[in-house]
């Protein structure tokens, strides 16, 4: 009766946690999708080229890969509410930098602080990201009464409502800016994650995920050959994405005649739509006793029907078919629905291969890879746009699709098969 009673209580707990880190993730995630879109709408308002917008945000994607690694650890080592409040304080800071930029500044000194600042939100976004993402692993480790696919559930909805929240960002980035201008928006969203910070402090456990780090570096990297393999296929997999939506699609709409409240609009009911099929993947996809011998074929699977979809795209780019905007905004809501679903098998299966007691560095490790192929993406997607327009980098995209599928055919199906690193 008593183990009943404390299984239970074990249950409510693991559900509240779960609960209060998404909804803290959630407010972060609405500031983030805004800032990207404040960013962009308002510097190519101010007439800065596609190889310029690009570079504003590249250092905001390779601080990630340093902080999701570094992130992990410190994760791991001082405990996942310690390193949310962390993440959301070092965003407020870089909100306030950019609230900072001065218009009679020179076009070199404004990118070099914009894109220092940038740097400051990335390392704070994945900072949040990682200690997210684990304290998901805890909470439903802690609720495993609950059935065996808790953990995909959570991490689908977790990872849907977050992707949901950012195209919310992207809707309130555009609509702050035409409202209250770039600085005084940017206030507005320091004040509001301000509140999300204090939420944190109040309600999150101190030692949520709290364990022992790794020693050493070789200690850190010595991951499994399914963490490993995903890793490398989750590069390829947000490089194909940012390759062409980053840059390419918002200025090859606006140069059919879309206006900003178009293009922002469409991008948050992109991100929106992407996100509500995240959360219903564990519908779409059949899941298995032992987590992994369906839940692997299906992200092979899966990343076929979306490397299908770029090609398409670039053929019918090539023959210049009627009506070529509206076959793009098409093909990106199929991109979008075989994209949702390969992330959210991709985000389920890092928890699954990942080892309990670490899984804040293994968590970290795996989107250090994400924030690298976002990086490699965004890069590309101002250069192939400025050198062939949108059809270089739908050619692009595809070709790393292609990559993807063939590495998801070597991850392991069974945990047997995973030469272990650490469990």
């Amino acid at each position: 009766m008593s183990e009943a009673i404390a299984s239970a209580r074990s249950g409510n707990s693991a559900v509240r946690n779960y609960a209060i880190v998404t909804a803290a993730y959630w407010g972060f995630t609405l500031t983030d999708g805004a800032l990207r879109m404040l960013v962009l709408l308002h510097f190519y308002r101010l007439g800065y080229s596609s190889i310029t917008l690009a570079f504003l945000f590249l250092l905001y994607e390779a601080a990630g890969v340093l902080a999701n690694l570094i992130g992990g650890w410190l994760a791991t080592r001082y405990g996942i509410a310690r390193m949310l409040t962390v993440g959301l304080t070092t965003q407020i800071t870089g909100f306030l930098l950019l609230s900072g930029l001065n218009p009679e500044w020179t076009a070199a000194m404004s990118v070099a602080w914009v894109v220092i600042a940038q740097g400051v939100c990335g390392v704070a976004k994945d900072l949040t990201k990682t200690a997210s993402k684990s304290a998901i692993k805890i909470t439903a480790d802690q609720a495993k009464d609950q059935g065996a696919s808790q953990l995909f559930k959570w991490v689908a909805w977790f990872t849907g409502s977050k992707n949901a929240m950012k195209g919310v960002g992207f809707f309130l980035g555009g609509l702050l800016l035409d409202l209250m201008g770039f600085r005084g928006a940017l206030w507005v969203m320091a004040v509001l994650l301000a509140l999300v910070l204090l939420a944190v402090v109040a309600f999150v456990p101190r030692l949520m995920g709290k364990s022992r780090a790794s020693r050493s570096a070789r200690e850190l990297f010595a991951k499994n050959r399914g963490i490993n393999l995903l890793a490398a296929a989750r590069v390829v997999l947000f490089g194909a994405r940012d390759v062409w939506f980053v840059v390419g699609v918002p200025v090859f709409l606006y140069s059919f005649g879309w206006t900003f409240t178009m293009v922002g609009g469409f991008l948050a009911l992109w991100t929106i739509g992407y996100g509500l099929v995240q959360a219903l993947a564990p519908n779409i996809v059949r899941r298995s006793a032992d987590g992994l011998s369906s839940e692997v074929p299906a992200a092979r699977w899966w990343s076929a029907v979306l490397a299908v979809v770029p090609v398409c795209l670039a053929i019918a780019m090539l023959l210049q078919v009627p009506h070529l905007e509206w076959v793009v905004v098409g093909g990106l809501g199929l991109f979008g629905i075989a994209f949702a679903v390969n992330s959210s098998v991709h985000s389920y299966l890092i928890l699954a291969y990942a080892g309990s007691e670490k899984a804040a560095e293994d968590v970290g490790f795996y989107y250090a890879a994400n924030a690298l192929g976002r990086f490699c993406g965004t890069l590309l997607s101002g250069l192939l746009y400025q050198w062939g327009g949108l059809l270089y980098a739908l050619v692009g995209s595809a070709a790393m699709l292609i990559t993807c599928w063939l590495v998801t055919l070597a991850l392991p199906v069974t945990r047997a098969g995973q030469a272990q690193g650490h469990e």
